[in-house]
């Protein structure tokens, strides 16, 4: 055994070392996704304007209007002072496709003041975040068959990774009395040894960060493949309308966002919820006829801090119920679940969280540099070695 893991963690190791470097670089980028993205491109998120503005459903409404294949996917409720009304869109129909996904309007006029296709393969600076933002998930491999190749690709690299972290921590921890060594780094003997260090010490300081983070990483992309069944053959999962809903491709819904809103109300009134937080934002998924009703405070659609925002989930074919995400409540498996994004993301902690979360998607990389340079190395003296054999 203590022959094979060392193999398996260098098959593993060189397997996922491209993959691995590049989400953990781009991982340490996106921690600060909004932040980067908005000094890159201030006509995205600020806007300026004087008296009243109408209403986001009013602007969303109109934009609607103005362009009649147009849909909103995805609409912040408040609008902050001095920024921009920034909402996700999509082709209501196959008819006219759009160039553009996100649209930036000034609350006060109502235009478009900016407009980009996020996730666009491009490094200028309108599309530099959102590029790298996808890079880190899908590597921007393209779809195959319906099949979103790039997201179940990195979503096998993270099961490679959570397996591998297992095969690390037994390798590292050769004998008792040389325990010691697995923490310790030889910073004076530099070159070789250092690296060496950098690896199999650091790896074991950090330890149960990359296990998180790999085991994270497979429920970002492999959530209902893989995760949501195993932990639901532990502790039942509260079924996701997603897992419900029937795919249809260009749904139109009979509803409209006001009276989803309406009926969103009217469910934590009836359940007696007491939110703390205002009504944040709407979003429809075309492709299941699915809303679901936000409550967050302007500009924390990601949920800084504990295990994200409360979600409500209604039909746009008739205006049902479908369930809702409440953090912290619901069985076991549903707070597992409910936990996945704020970690990886480092976002259950706020700043703090995303701080950790940059210095461990460095490590990420270095993990990676430092595993193929002792690779290459054992690789040479291996080589050398037969040489010396055959000249003998």
């Amino acid at each position: 055994m203590r022959s094979l893991l060392p193999l398996l963690h260098r098959w593993f190791g060189l397997f996922m070392a491209v993959f691995l470097f590049v989400s953990g670089l781009t991982g340490a980028i996106i921690s600060w996704d909004h932040e980067l993205d908005e000094a890159l491109n201030p006509s995205m998120y600020k806007a300026s304007w004087e008296g009243e503005t109408a209403t986001a459903l009013m602007l969303a409404n109109q934009l609607e209007a103005q362009a009649p294949n147009t849909v909103v996917t995805f609409l912040p409720l408040v609008i902050e002072q001095g920024h921009a009304l920034n909402l996700f869109v999509k082709e209501r129909s196959a008819d006219t496709a759009l160039d553009y996904n996100q649209i930036a309007l000034n609350p006060g006029t109502g235009e478009v003041q900016a407009s980009r296709m996020w996730g666009a393969v491009s490094l200028s600076r309108e599309n530099l975040l959102p590029f790298l933002y996808k890079l880190h998930y899908s590597m921007h491999l393209p779809d195959i068959g319906g099949l979103e190749t790039g997201v179940l690709l990195m979503g096998i690299v993270g099961i490679v990774w959570v397996l591998d972290c297992l095969v690390v921590l037994w390798i590292s921890f050769p004998a008792r009395r040389s325990w010691r060594k697995s923490f310790a780094f030889r910073f004076k003997s530099g070159g070789y040894k250092l690296n060496f260090d950098l690896h199999r010490s650091g790896g074991v300081w950090l330890w149960f960060f990359m296990l998180i983070l790999a085991i994270t990483s497979v429920s970002m992309n492999l959530g209902f493949q893989v995760v949501r069944p195993l932990v639901n053959s532990v502790s039942p999962l509260t079924p996701s309308p997603f897992e419900t809903a029937p795919f249809s491709e260009y749904s139109t819904p009979l509803y409209s966002r006001e009276q989803i809103l309406e009926r969103a109300l009217a469910e934590i009134e009836e359940r007696e919820l007491d939110l703390s937080s205002p009504l944040g934002g709407i979003f429809f998924a075309r492709d299941y006829n699915v809303y679901g009703v936000g409550f967050f405070e302007g500009g924390n659609s990601h949920g800084d801090g504990g295990l994200g925002n409360p979600w409500f989930y209604f039909s746009g074919e008739d205006g049902r119920y479908l369930g809702a995400s409440l953090p912290g409540e619901g069985s076991a498996g549903d707070i597992f679940m409910q936990a996945q994004f704020p970690l990886h993301s480092g976002r259950i902690l706020g700043v703090t969280g995303r701080v950790i979360v940059s210095f461990l998607g460095l490590m990420v990389a270095v993990f990676s540099v430092t595993g193929v340079i002792i690779w290459m190395r054992k690789r040479r003296a291996r080589a050398a070695q037969s040489l010396r054999a055959e000249c003998a």
